[in-house]
């Protein structure tokens, strides 16, 4: 009887003392990831939130969310401040942010795990409308894309390699995809310019939209002097027939790899089990 108190009474203290100890010494709390992505009608934020979900499958007491941003300028800004650890950014800014040019003041350490795949430009105009090139879209009603996305710098550059001035010879808008695709059904933009993933799940809800046709516009002359202008981080691609609803024709474009990176900080054992998983 004298043990059984015993027991008791260690079961107590025990209990007692339990209550009083802070959760991070009971057991190690799961680490916390952010993945930086895009717009929710983009290619980044669906593929992004599925690795998080992966991600926290299968590593070891971390915990990994994905957040919507305006993508990849921002999504570098983040990495770089520290606010997110890993982030989908498209290879030519990524190639800015690493050098310190364009839209970045200072170097930005970011360190590569893999190129997921590439984004296709997809410049979008109204069927009808009498756009047929990049060089129709002056004096349109156009987005060029997100503020502080991929996306806006490589409008900003299409433009100007026809010798269009983004800030005078268009009415401009800086939507994002979903928000461009939107805008587009209720006839307030004619063209829009987008770059990601084939298909892209906003663009596929505008092909299909009754009452609206649209065209995909070719690229493929401007690709010499996005090159000329700004190194080999472009390179051709072709938008096959059929990958929206009324495509009857393949189409030519310009591509850029998406790399999905990190901060050089960052784990190098974590890094390497980040990279072993998506692969």
């Amino acid at each position: 009887m004298k043990n059984h108190n015993f027991f008791r009474l260690i079961g107590v203290i025990f209990i007692a003392a339990m209550l009083f100890i802070p959760n991070q010494l009971l057991a190690q709390q799961a680490k916390g990831l952010s993945i930086v992505t895009g717009g929710t009608g983009g290619v980044y934020y669906i593929l992004g939130g599925g690795i998080a979900n992966m991600l926290t499958k299968n590593l070891s007491n971390v915990k990994v969310t994905a957040e919507s941003t305006a993508a990849s300028v921002d999504n570098a800004k983040l990495v770089d401040a520290r606010k997110a650890d890993l982030a989908f950014i498209a290879g030519d800014v990524a190639f800015d942010a690493y050098m310190g040019t364009g839209k970045f003041k200072t170097k930005v350490p970011l360190r590569n795990l893999l190129v997921p795949y590439s984004d296709f430009i997809q410049f979008v105009a109204v069927e009808g409308a009498g756009i047929n090139s990049v060089k129709d879209l002056r004096g349109r009603k156009v987005s060029i894309g997100a503020p502080g996305s991929g996306t806006e710098v490589k409008g900003m550059r299409i433009l100007e390699a026809v010798g269009i001035d983004p800030e005078k010879d268009i009415k401009r808008d800086r939507l994002s995809v979903a928000e461009s695709a939107g805008a587009m059904k209720d006839r307030k933009i004619e063209a829009f310019n987008w770059a990601g993933g084939l298909p892209t799940a906003a663009i596929m809800d505008l092909a299909a939209t009754p009452g609206i046709r649209i065209k995909i516009l070719d690229l493929g002359e401007l690709l010499p002097k996005l090159r000329e202008t700004y190194g080999p981080v472009y390179f051709g691609g072709v938008i096959p027939k059929g990958t929206y609803l009324g495509m009857q024709n393949d189409v030519r474009t310009a591509c850029v790899a998406n790399v999905f990176c990190c901060h050089e900080k960052l784990d190098e054992e974590l890094a390497y089990q980040i990279t072993k998983l998506i692969i």
